[in-house]
């Protein structure tokens, strides 16, 4: 589904509110008016169809369901706007409980919502009856029941995150001893991390790696004193990756101190086990940390120290990209700045294959760094060119895509300062509060801090984004869901 802009939006509550206006004058039954919004509007999900149909917000529709729950006996939901926001444009879809409530909700079916799930096996799941096995409670899969189903997505944060760790915690338990197995299973919990980092709230992720090393100082500190070197240089290894992550991760939750710390640990033993290409992408992290604080002459030194042990192509373009050029641009020396660019170019075209996950690099975040490069030079109109190839480059709603889609909107801002506080307010319509990176709100404070104050987009932009929660509040605790 396209992604209309906020202007179109206000346009399509507009449209829908004066089709319900006349059908109610008409006597005619939601399902009719919620068919006829969606003959009229028809880039409406069935989900917001009915809503709108039903003339609600979505502040009445997050009521209805509390109430519901209360009613039967259960813990209200965490259920929020924005994530109703996203079952209703994608590319969340509700699982079984809140397709059910939501029916509920509506006085309707799942079908007319568009929720029915479809099993594997190609038939439509069958629901239990309200009052039945519902929501809230265990259900039973019919014959043919395969492991996914269509549109929906098992392996969660709640379940996937926790369930990695039990399978290390459960080797060390039978063996708390180093073995080429454990570092083995260990590696792939680093793979698994760094290959679905952006799929989990950072705070969450961040606890879990935490967890993770922590269970493996012991077994590093024993073999330290006198192992078998191969498993104590792989056991390094893994702390040093692990290490490395948490830096990142602390970097987007603005903890830019701990960033350093972690960081810091991932060098010292990524230099101990010969690990030349994980200290590069260490000292090119470290070079954005001391960018963000500020202290541009230190970043540009990570820079250089992270470039000289690159010793692929992909990794050269990523720290030239990544961190020497920016660098560059914040000590004004904008020839510098585009060769290194240039450089970052060549090395990518060089590249047989571009890597994922959170070590990898990738022509959308090369486009993304080209594009802040671009920004700190004043050139707006190329920052813009980059930004928009990022965005298309990047996947919807993903991390990636709200980086490129902020500093997108610092590049239109001097030229359309309201199309860029709409694509502001498109991003956080799209992006859970608790997957909001430290790093993107950065980016929307500055934008926000620099729209003119007539431009009324703007001044909603500011309320909005005082009001957000921090990743991490003033205690130490995340934000409440």
């Amino acid at each position: 589904m396209s992604r209309p802009t906020r202007a179109r939006r206000e346009q399509i509550r507009r449209e829908a509110a004066t089709i319900r206006a006349r059908c109610e004058r008409e006597r005619r039954p939601v399902e009719e008016i919620a068919d006829t919004i969606g003959e009229h509007i028809p880039e409406l999900s069935a989900l917001e169809g009915w809503r709108l149909a039903l003339g609600w917000t979505r502040a009445q529709t997050l009521a209805t369901v509390a109430r519901i729950y209360a009613d039967d006996g259960l813990q209200v939901p965490g259920l929020s706007a924005e994530q109703l926001c996203r079952f209703e444009h994608g590319p969340d879809r509700p699982g079984p409980e809140y397709a059910q409530v939501l029916a509920r909700a509506y006085g309707t079916t799942e079908h007319r919502l568009g929720l029915a799930t479809r099993c594997a096996c190609g038939r439509d799941e069958t629901r239990v009856p309200v009052g039945g096995l519902g929501y809230g409670r265990a259900r039973e899969a019919h014959v043919g029941w395969a492991t996914a189903h269509w549109g929906v997505e098992h392996v969660t944060t709640a379940a996937g995150l926790p369930a990695v760790r039990e399978s290390l915690h459960l080797a060390l338990a039978d063996d708390p001893r180093a073995s080429r197995a454990l570092v083995d299973l260990a590696e792939a919990a680093v793979e698994h991390y760094a290959l679905n980092y952006s799929r989990h709230p950072p705070q969450v992720l961040f606890g879990e790696l935490h967890l993770v090393r922590g269970m493996l100082v012991p077994v590093l500190e024993h073999a330290a004193g006198g192992g078998d070197g191969t498993t104590v240089t792989g056991l390094r290894s893994v702390a040093a990756r692990l290490s490395a992550l948490l830096g990142n991760l602390a970097f987007h939750l603005g903890d830019h101190t701990g960033a350093q710390a972690h960081l810091a640990a991932a060098a010292l033993l990524g230099e101990r086990c010969g690990e030349g290409n994980l200290r590069a992408w260490t000292f090119g992290a470290a070079s954005m940390v001391a960018r963000a604080d500020r202290r541009h002459d230190a970043a540009l030194v990570h820079a250089q120290r992270g470039l000289a042990l690159a010793a692929t192509p992909l990794r050269r373009a990523q720290l030239s990209s990544w961190a020497l050029a920016p660098s560059l641009a914040a000590l004004g020396r904008a020839e510098d700045a585009r060769r290194a660019l240039a450089d970052a170019d060549d090395a990518l075209d060089a590249s047989p294959a571009q890597a994922r996950g959170r070590f990898g690099f990738d022509r959308a975040e090369h486009l993304l760094h080209a594009a802040e490069t671009h920004i700190a030079l004043g050139q707006g109109d190329r920052a813009g060119e980059h930004a928009r190839e990022s965005v298309a480059a990047a996947a919807y709603a993903s991390p990636g895509w709200a980086a490129a889609s902020a500093v997108l909107a610092l590049a239109e801002a001097p030229s359309a300062p309201g199309d860029a506080a709409a694509r502001a307010h498109d991003l956080l319509d799209h992006i859970p509060t608790q997957h909001l990176r430290a790093t993107t709100r950065e980016r929307l404070d500055r934008l926000a801090s620099g729209l003119p104050r007539d431009v009324r987009a703007g001044n909603e932009l500011r309320e909005r984004l005082v009001a957000l929660p921090r990743a991490v509040d003033t205690q130490g605790q995340p934000p409440a869901s």
